[in-house]
């Protein structure tokens, strides 16, 4: 399987690389896995409703220029479904059996996806209703990736 993580902005704290990689590592055994980061716009603190609008169409032009068009792709968006560990594993796997080799993970930046990327995603996954740091979920994902790909095989996890 391919697995393409597309984000928004460069991971700049090295504590949260540093997971990252661990798990980059553990996952070359199960997947070919790809981090692709666009660059974010650059924004003032404060946006009106138009500007917040332009500053999340010019990422989302970004993000759709790196998704491979057979790509399978799983938007992380705060209204997606929350699922378990077990069925994003699952869900996995049927990918994989229904011949969907190439999964694209789409993380949005601080204001979120544009609509197109949106209307692109063929699904919306949500960690919580809570709002977590773009760069954060990075490692989070990354992590579930992998115990998905644990579970998948059988092997040992932490419950």
């Amino acid at each position: 399987m391919n697995i393409s993580i597309i984000t928004v902005g460069k991971l700049k704290e090295k504590y949260l690389k540093q997971g990252i990689d661990e798990y980059l590592k553990r996952l070359s055994a199960y997947a070919k896995m790809d981090i692709i980061e666009v660059p974010d716009e650059k924004a003032p603190e404060e946006l009106s409703e138009l500007e917040m609008l332009k500053v999340k169409q010019k990422e989302g032009e970004r993000i759709l220029a790196k998704i491979n068009p057979d790509a399978h792709v799983i938007a992380l968006a705060i209204d997606g479904k929350m699922k378990s560990s077990e069925e994003l594993a699952d869900g996995m796997d049927k990918l994989a059996t229904y011949g969907k080799s190439k999964v694209a993970f789409v993380i949005g930046g601080s204001l979120g996806l544009s609509e197109e990327v949106l209307k692109r995603a063929d699904e919306k996954l949500s960690f919580s209703k809570m709002t977590f740091p773009h760069q954060l979920m990075k490692l989070v994902l990354v992590e579930q990736i992998y115990r998905a790909f644990r579970i998948i095989r059988g092997e040992p996890y932490h419950k």
